[in-house]
């Protein structure tokens, strides 16, 4: 009787096996080399990548830097096409750059590892801290690969060079009594990007959400939201192209769905019906319908379940056709059916929107839409960590930010944490 195959390695099995293989590494720009490799694999999830070629993303340079041997990867509880993947994208020493990339092209699934492999060594935040002959040489490089490879120019991220909002050394007091809720803050938002903002009750959350929506302003520091400097702008106007779903909004219970729509036209509470012209009315029926609640048109929000309203609210959000949406924990008091519509409505929503940006509070990762590929923690008022979702959401930094250990794991673009005891 034959002994039963050894079952093969989980993608979460090979993703701690990269990160511990890898621990102490630094990449070119001298971060820890697993933060490529979340970068990669993610690049690789992003284009549409298979399990396998995700796999293969985690270890596509565990060979070639020594972390693992050939002769390990020969008997690793991995499947054939991982394995070939990663020793097509190895390159050997005083290898011809044409043998290599040609090996490249003549292995199933390998092309996609490379040419997420290269974005994000091109990445320009990551070449701009190299000295500049050290940048150059590595840009032409990468770009000789790609020619060959026939990956003309990298993809660009999401929104690549237009910035939505920015935050520089922003600091934020409560003039009562001097607390200090936000420290030192620096972060930009680009277009097409998502991100999600945790950190524990009072960690500065929705302040940061409210500087970047123009609803207040910073103590020190400077904030741009589309282009305008808050204090040298009207923010009225910043505010009516801004979309913002929040519990906190007042809707009067008795107004019918397209009413509660209509009035994000105006940014209102009360409905101004003579400014509401056929063109407008019509724009929020095509909101109620692309949301999937068109027939909410005529029920009274007061009677609309939980997740009715956070449609309705992001169908008056969108009325202004906004480049920025927030969205300040719009899964409060949802029944899990509930929750799981919305995170699918968010995710739709960012497919058909590619030049939105989001940001979204939460304190749950298991209310993050797989397009949330983005992330922002603070404690105590100041940035713990921001970035890819892959790089910012590792079980070592949600532990730092909450002050106690804490698992993570993602399931098809899903996260899921666990707490453990202090």
């Amino acid at each position: 009787m034959e002994p039963a195959p050894t079952p093969l390695l989980s993608l979460a099995e090979v993703e701690a096996l990269a990160r511990r293989v890898h621990s102490g590494q630094t990449d070119k720009a001298g971060r820890p080399y697993a933060e490529h490799l979340a970068a990669v694999a993610s690049g690789v999830r992003e284009r549409g990548g298979s399990d396998e070629q995700i796999a293969a993303a985690w270890l596509h340079d565990a060979v070639e830097d020594g972390a693992l041997s050939e002769e390990w990867l020969a008997g690793a509880a991995l499947g054939e096409p991982v394995k070939a993947m990663i020793l097509a994208v190895t390159k050997r020493a005083g290898e011809p750059v044409e043998e290599y990339t040609a090996r490249i092209l003549a292995t199933p699934g390998a092309l996609l590892v490379k040419e997420a492999d290269l974005a994000h060594n091109a990445d320009p935040d990551r070449l701009a801290v190299l000295d500049a002959p050290t940048r150059e040489r590595l840009t032409v490089k990468y770009a000789r690969v790609r020619a060959l490879l026939g990956l003309s120019a990298p993809r660009p991220a999401p929104g690549a060079g237009r910035v939505i909002a920015a935050l520089e050394g922003v600091g934020v007091r409560r003039h009562a009594t001097g607390q200090l809720i936000l420290d030192a803050v620096d972060w930009t938002v680009r277009a097409g990007e998502h991100w999600a903002l945790l950190g524990a009750n009072g960690a500065g959350k929705t302040t940061l959400l409210r500087l970047v929506g123009a609803l207040m302003f910073p103590t020190v520091g400077t904030v741009e939201v589309l282009g305008h400097r808050l204090g040298s702008v009207d923010v009225r106007e910043l505010r009516a192209v801004i979309g913002l779903v929040s519990g906190a909004q007042k809707v009067p219970q008795d107004a019918t769905g397209h009413t509660v729509v209509l009035t994000g036209a105006t940014g209102t509470v009360q409905p101004l019906w003579r400014k509401y012209g056929p063109q407008t009315r019509e724009r929020a029926h095509e909101l109620l319908t692309e949301l999937d609640c068109k027939e909410l048109a005529d029920r009274p929000f007061g009677v609309c379940s939980g997740g009715q309203r956070a449609r309705l609210l992001i169908a008056r959000a969108l009325m202004a056709d906004p480049r920025l949406l927030l969205l300040d924990e719009p899964f409060n008091a949802l029944d899990l059916p509930s929750r799981e519509d919305l995170i699918d409505t968010l995710h739709q929503l960012a497919a058909n929107r590619p030049e939105l940006a989001t940001v979204t509070v939460t304190h749950h990762l298991e209310e993050l839409s797989p397009a949330v590929d983005r992330a922002l923690l603070l404690r105590d008022g100041r940035v713990q960590a921001r970035g890819p979702v892959d790089e910012v959401l590792t079980g070592e930094r949600m532990t730092a930010c909450f002050g106690r250990p804490i698992e993570v794991s993602r399931h098809e673009g899903r996260w899921l944490a666990r707490s453990g005891r202090r």
